[in-house]
């Protein structure tokens, strides 16, 4: 048994490309950036971050979807297959190119976008920005609400925010 599945958080590096065909389908393309943090090493070595790039493609009922609600900047959960296809180039040299075919994509934070045609509630976020296009249809954004802190003996008289790593 094999399996082809990859899963990926990133923001959207341009505008996607909606592409109409004459038997109705449709495809959309847009580049992915995900990034992995810098971090220094006990022996004083510091690592850079690493920003990788993927085009991620899209067809589908999810195209309704990226064409009216994904743009450059948007914070997106992708779920799909890696594709890889070749071709020859003008000089005769066989390029390689790898995309995500996207099975699933959805807004991964809402509200990390704003433009003047969404309104903003008071907790800040977007209230018509989709949180997913599971189904092709947009839904509305729920506001994130912050889990309350398990309740046990020993936290008692202590603050648990004191407790976060940052």
């Amino acid at each position: 048994m094999s399996l082809n599945k990859v899963i990926l958080i990133g923001f959207v590096g341009k505008d996607p490309d909606v592409r109409y065909f004459d038997s109705g389908t449709a495809v959309a393309n847009f580049p992915l950036a995900t990034s992995e943090r810098g971090y220094t090493l006990a022996n004083g070595t510091v690592v850079p971050e690493r920003t990788e790039w993927h085009n991620v493609v899209v067809r589908r009922d999810q195209v309704q979807f990226v064409e009216k609600w994904v743009k450059k900047g948007s914070f997106v959960y992708v779920e799909g297959k890696i594709r890889t296809r070749t071709y020859d180039d003008q000089s005769g040299n066989k390029r390689y190119i790898v995309e995500i075919h996207a099975d699933r994509i959805e807004f991964f934070s809402s509200g990390s976008r704003r433009d003047d045609s969404q309104q903003t509630g008071q907790n800040g976020y977007a209230s018509q920005q989709p949180a997913s296009s599971s189904y092709g249809t947009p839904q509305q954004t729920q506001a994130y609400q912050q889990p309350s802190a398990p309740s046990s003996p020993s936290m008692e008289g202590n603050n648990p925010a004191d407790d976060l790593p940052f």
